[in-house]
């Protein structure tokens, strides 16, 4: 992932990190599955610090607590990454430099990042971008102790990942409400720069409502409301927490302002209230129910105002309505304000985005618009990507077909079951060299040639174009080992 630098600005780029673990399969904790993080949290959690005189305060307290719940990412990756090449005129800063093997032009890379402990149970939160396309992913926490995590989903659109490891009683930050966050605020931001363990800095709240545009370069419904803080953040932290002085979860740490890939004086984060609702959505659905509005937004400028007779620069501009919306069946039209919704005030798209998604397809809210200087409230019925109001529970998993065998991920009840840390199943056939061979549907792959299979991107990664003797290990349907060796042609 390359991000281009233009002469005399900066760019904003994401501090990528990743790895993998060897997975704690002992089931000590028996957690409630139907509970939201936020649930588990009221239940296990503690009060937060005692701050009795911000302007003397010291962080020892806080860091000593924030450094046990913040662990060490280790990825691995597939193969190398490959190289982008742009024109002469273009310099490039690659992000992946800061965390590969440089010695190593081909085979397994290996990157690192920061996570949090969300739950006694093992919940981890930390950024997509730390663990996306990895096929191995390894939790330390921060007494050394060693786990392979498991990723429960992830969300691009806010560059959020959900992981999971399988211990009990672990220490964990609360959640704090990012909507309280002042402008001025002590923080500290708790990672993993340059493999540096639980390092921990301090600095203040510099800015809310941050729209750095992004991840709004990947994805078309990116949602951008980053915290801006001063405490010196590097590549490392990404996924790590920033945390106030009270000792709650403000936000994951995401990105940093730079030239250079390291820290030039402004960091970002994901507010909490935004990563409450979209981890909890992945740990219940196994994606992210995201409630669209469906209108163009635009912030408000003067220069807009100028040209469509605005008179306060309050709210968000609408250029444009998307038929059959949301926004559409409620009345909205081409040239409305947005001033709120739900009694809370937006002055930007990226305030306005931040706000809507916090709610579900079919919730109802109400906007306070302005229309030629006249204020109204409407009741908008809020849909989906697709124009539903309902929420699909249907979780359906990743499959692939490779050599005629269709392959899924097995979920972490089946490992638990099995006493196993890693392996992938066959579902079904077509014609297939493995069928041949006498592998049955139900079969869990655990290693190929001896070596560990995590996920279906190992499957892929090594079975797609082998040719010649290969053995698969692995678990029969019943439960029992068993392995066959295959020639593929």
């Amino acid at each position: 992932m390359k991000r281009k630098i233009k002469q005399g600005l900066v760019v904003f780029t994401i501090a990528l990190a990743g790895g993998l673990a060897a997975l704690g399969i002992s089931k000590l904790f028996n957690h409630d599955s139907s509970k939201s993080i936020s649930e588990i949290q009221q239940t296990y959690s503690t009060s937060g610090l005692a701050v009795s005189s911000i302007p003397n305060i010291d962080f020892v307290e806080v860091s000593g607590k924030a450094i046990n719940t913040v662990v060490n990412i280790k990825t691995t990756y597939g193969a190398s990454v490959s190289e982008k090449k742009g024109s002469e005129d273009e310099q490039f800063f690659d992000p992946f430099e800061f965390f590969h093997d440089k010695g190593m032009s081909q085979g397994p890379q290996q990157a690192s990042g920061s996570g949090v402990i969300l739950t006694p149970d093992g919940y981890i939160a930390t950024n997509n971008h730390v663990v996306e396309n990895s096929s191995k992913i390894e939790v330390i926490l921060n007494d050394k102790r060693t786990y392979i995590a498991e990723v429960i989903g992830t969300d691009p659109e806010t560059d959020l990942a959900l992981l999971k490891i399988e211990e009990s009683d672990l220490p964990f930050l609360t959640f704090g409400n990012s909507d309280d966050v002042r402008i001025g605020e002590w923080v500290i931001a708790v990672g993993n720069p340059f493999n540096l363990t639980s390092t921990v800095t301090a600095g203040i709240v510099s800015a809310k409502g941050r729209n750095i545009n992004l991840l709004r370069q990947n994805t078309e419904y990116a949602i951008e409301n980053f915290i801006q803080t001063d405490a010196a953040v590097n590549p490392g932290n990404s996924g790590g927490a920033l945390v106030n002085v009270r000792g709650e979860l403000i936000g994951i740490n995401t990105a940093i302002a730079s030239e250079t890939g390291s820290y030039s004086g402004y960091s970002f984060a994901v507010p909490v209230n935004i990563v409450k609702k979209i981890l909890d959505d992945i740990k219940k659905y196994g994606e992210v129910k995201r409630a669209i509005l469906g209108v163009r937004i635009q912030d408000i400028t003067s220069e807009l105002a100028d040209k469509e007779g605005i008179k306060e620069y309050k709210g968000v501009f609408v250029p444009e309505v998307v038929e059959g919306s949301a926004a559409d069946k409620a009345g909205i039209k081409k040239g409305d304000v947005i001033l709120k919704i739900n009694d809370i005030g937006v002055n930007s798209s990226s305030e306005l985005q931040a706000e809507v998604s916090k709610y579900y397809p079919g919730q109802k809210v109400k906007l306070l618009i302005n229309r030629n200087n006249s204020n109204k409230e409407v009741e908008v019925t809020l849909r989906s990507k697709d124009g539903k109001i309902e929420i699909e529970t249907i979780i359906k998993p990743e499959t692939k077909t490779i050599l005629g065998a269709t392959f899924e991920n097995i979920s972490r009840d089946e490992k638990i079951k099995l006493k196993i840390q890693n392996g992938v199943k066959i579902i079904k056939f077509s014609k297939s060299p493995l069928k041949d061979k006498g592998v049955p549907v139900g079969f869990i792959i655990t290693a190929i040639d001896k070596k560990p299979v995590y996920s279906i991107k190992d499957i892929i990664a090594m079975l797609d174009d082998k040719k010649g003797s290969t053995l698969l290990d692995g678990i029969m349907p019943d439960g029992s080992k068993d392995a066959f060796a295959i020639r593929l042609e």
